[in-house]
């Protein structure tokens, strides 16, 4: 039987933060890709992102009844930005450049190829540990 004390938090392994090359448009002197800083979400920061992007919906043909409904794009633009580090998605000087104020309108203007986004988003949804369907994650419980 393992000891409770194991699962104190003080013996929870570190989530580390790692780097990735988003886009080819931002190079250093020799033309390499700059690469950024990518931190993993945490439960509750997923879980605001997640409300953060539900609305209350009608049901149709149900009077003062709704259902909720997540915006996927929406919460897909805020969980990449939640997981950049570096570049500073906040800093108001770089968002001026592009002439946006919020971090994943910023993203969206930095990465402008639908490609290199799509790549991003499967990297971070990877690094997350979210490439994994609801059937595999059952059937590993499973196992």
């Amino acid at each position: 039987m393992t000891e409770l004390s194991m699962f104190f938090k003080q013996n929870k392994a570190a989530k580390t933060n790692t780097k990735y090359a988003v886009t080819k448009n931002f190079t250093d002197k020799k033309g390499r890709p700059l690469e950024w800083e990518i931190k993993p979400i945490t439960t509750r920061e997923d879980e605001a992102i997640r409300e953060a992007c539900t609305v209350k919906v009608p049901v149709p043909g149900k009077p003062h009844l709704t259902t909720s409904e997540l915006n996927n794009n929406k919460y897909i633009a805020k969980m990449l930005a939640a997981s950049v580090v570096s570049p500073d998605l906040q800093n108001a000087e770089l968002q001026d450049s592009y002439g946006v104020k919020m971090p994943e309108d910023l993203l969206r203007e930095m990465v402008d190829s639908s490609a290199e986004y799509m790549a991003f988003v499967l990297f971070v949804q990877k690094f997350n540990g979210m490439d994994v369907s609801f059937a595999e994650s059952e059937d590993i419980a499973k196992n």
